[in-house]
């Protein structure tokens, strides 16, 4: 089942929000419902070199235990990484992906009950992953390779696609939008859900990304909040991926300022920014932080609440 909001619209009215929930099938009968508010998914990357995070969890049971300190500060999903997609990352292969990422789903799969994502560009590090116990399967490339047949006949695994042009090692060549990167990257992840759907995909298992920062200018990731309406006319839930991200450096240091803040000095900038993405209509943030967004959403709860019950009110007048 998924309702979504009414279209043409550049942020939404509490009312509005309402309607834009969404349930999801997962392995073994489970059900997983987005909405009203934003879910939080935390990364939890296992790599020795993605910008925020690589190198922080040696072994697998230190990266065990972040997921679950992120589920205990307020995570609804966790979304593990084994291959950095930073701009001018290389690709790791299938063997030394699963050599990171398998010890850590399992064991948050033996601890945790919590929906698990995993981010892979590989169809074959996405059905092991799916073997031991994973839920959701996060694609930076849109499942358009060739492989994937298997993962995308599994009616009851969600499929986050993402916006990107190329590769991550030559994306940054390819961020020219003549007509505009909302209006482009909307037609283009348009065709890769048609696309999937010509593959018998059912609509009802996808989740979008824009792909903050992926083939993107820092402008155009501005861009791109300030037009998130125009995405959710697809139908489907937004995921968005502000975290830390570099186009929040020009932002906090306008005019080329001396001082770069690192990418865990973005944490302040980076609620800012996904206070604005939720009140534009994401239903997913995916974040480092996991407890400074609990704290935005709890807050985004409460006036989503005390708005609900004023309509209410004023509607039985």
């Amino acid at each position: 089942m998924d309702q979504a909001g009414p279209e043409n619209m550049s942020a939404l009215s509490w009312r509005d929000r309402a309607a834009r929930v969404f349930e999801f099938s997962l392995p073994g009968g489970r059900r997983w419902r987005v909405g009203p508010l934003p879910a939080i998914m935390g990364v939890l990357n296992v790599t020795p070199d993605s910008f925020s995070d690589g190198g922080l969890y040696p072994d697998a049971s230190s990266a065990v235990e972040a997921g679950l300190r992120m589920l205990r500060e307020g995570a609804d999903l966790l979304d593990i990484g084994g291959e950095s997609t930073r701009p001018g990352s290389r690709g790791v292969s299938a063997e030394e992906q699963l050599r990171r990422v398998l010890p850590v789903l399992s064991g948050l799969r033996d601890a945790a009950e919590a929906p698990i994502s995993v981010d892979t560009r590989d169809p074959r590090v996405a059905e092991a992953a799916l073997r031991a116990g994973a839920d959701i399967i996060n694609d930076v490339s849109a499942f358009q390779a060739p492989g994937w047949e298997g993962v995308l006949g599994e009616p009851s695994v969600p499929l986050v696609l993402m916006h990107m042009r190329g590769t991550p090692a030559d994306m940054q060549l390819r961020t020219e939008y003549p007509r505009g990167v909302v209006l482009e990257l909307c037609e283009e992840l348009g065709r890769s859900m048609e696309s999937l759907c010509a593959q018998g995909v059912s609509r009802d298992r996808l989740i979008l990304d824009p792909g903050i920062g992926f083939a993107k200018e820092w402008r155009h990731n501005l861009q791109i909040l300030d037009g998130l309406g125009k995405l959710l006319e697809l139908g489907r839930p937004v995921l968005v991926g502000v975290s830390r991200k570099s186009f929040l450096g020009p932002v906090l240091c306008p005019g080329g300022g001396a001082i770069v803040r690192e990418p865990v000095e973005r944490d302040v900038a980076t609620v800012a920014a996904n206070a604005f993405a939720a009140l534009q209509g994401a239903s997913i943030l995916r974040v480092h932080n996991v407890a400074y967004t609990r704290d935005l959403v709890d807050v985004l709860g409460a006036l989503y609440h005390c708005g609900s019950a004023e309509a209410e009110e004023s509607g039985g007048r």
